[in-house]
């Protein structure tokens, strides 16, 4: 099992997630994993740098850390043959470190470019036909696509890795975890679900399987519930709310009757490991072994301690 930290794109500025980064490879942490956004979730949380950037500048900084995007959509905002020719610069400058996590996407991101955002199906349909694009790109030589969406004229990537990228495709249902096996090489979720790693494995699915666990570290419970419930309560809503709302604004609206209980029942929160390891074991259970430990907690260098000193022994 390797044990990543999140980096809280919509929560800080690109040069402290770059120094979080950092330490958390200090702290012992495997990897680190940031959010690709245009938006943050809240107008409270206050950031969202340009994700890739971030990672360009933490991996000449950095030895031993994975880097990977949790996630990236690759069919509005971004054409799929400049996520292929991004990654494939990344993976080269990380020394074969990037894992490159994809997913459907949200309107919260992607509604920015001005050209509408699909139904759920669509996007769907959408993802499909951008991972066929990464992947004919990635086979190196001059590539065209036609499909029902997307379409790719005479490209070519001139820098490849020499080993490619693991293709994380994030899964909400069965129908994408088949398609992060049969069209991707690893998987990426959000919730403790046995019934997707199943479908995964089952569709011939076989390489990393990520998932993230969400965590309020801070001295006290009671802290660590209101930093959560302050900035992190649209966590709570469900992808179905999260995948369509359009703007922070929405977002402040929708999430305004969550309540400290509805934290506790979601994050592990406090002061004590107990609840981490109970929290990341029922994603072990689940069958995950990329697991990203999601802090909404108020301070940051307080959680790396944590896990250094009290944690990381006991998940790993």
């Amino acid at each position: 099992m390797r044990i990543g930290y999140k980096l809280a794109a919509e929560g800080f500025g690109p040069k402290e997630l770059i120094r979080q980064a950092i330490r958390a490879e200090q702290a012992g942490f495997d990897f680190v994993e940031i959010s690709d956004h245009y938006h943050p979730w809240l107008d409270v949380q206050g950031h969202s740098p340009f994700a890739w950037n971030v990672l360009s500048a933490i991996a000449p900084q950095t030895t031993t850390l994975g880097l990977a995007t949790g996630v990236t959509c690759p069919s509005i905002r971004y054409h799929p043959a400049i996520v292929a020719q991004a990654a494939a610069t990344l993976q080269i400058i990380s020394d074969n470190r990037f894992t490159l996590g994809i997913g459907a996407g949200e309107r919260l991101n992607e509604h920015v470019v001005g050209t509408g955002v699909p139904s759920v199906h669509g996007r769907h349909e959408r993802l499909g036909e951008a991972l066929d694009i990464i992947n004919l790109l990635w086979k190196g030589g001059y590539r065209s696509y036609e499909g029902k969406h997307l379409r790719l004229e005479d490209a070519r990537i001139f820098d490849l890795p020499e080993q490619l990228p693991v293709v994380a495709v994030a899964a909400g249902g069965k129908n994408a975890a088949t398609l992060a096996a049969t069209h991707g090489s690893g998987m990426f979720a959000t919730e403790p679900r046995g019934d997707l790693v199943g479908t995964y494995t089952a569709a011939g699915g076989a390489g990393p399987r990520y998932a993230e666990v969400p965590v309020a570290w801070a001295a006290t419970e009671d802290e660590a519930v209101r930093e959560a419930l302050r900035t992190s309560r649209w966590a709570v809503l469900g992808w179905k709310v999260m995948s369509e709302l359009p703007n922070p604004v929405n977002f402040d609206a929708a999430s305004r009757p969550v309540t400290a209980d509805d934290i506790r029942a979601q994050f592990a929160v406090g002061p004590a490991p107990e609840p981490y390891v109970e929290a990341v074991k029922k994603f072990t259970d689940a069958g995950f072994d990329h697991i990203v430990l999601q802090n909404a907690g108020p301070d940051p260098d307080g959680f790396l301690d944590f896990f250094a000193r009290e944690l990381r022994g006991r998940l790993t």
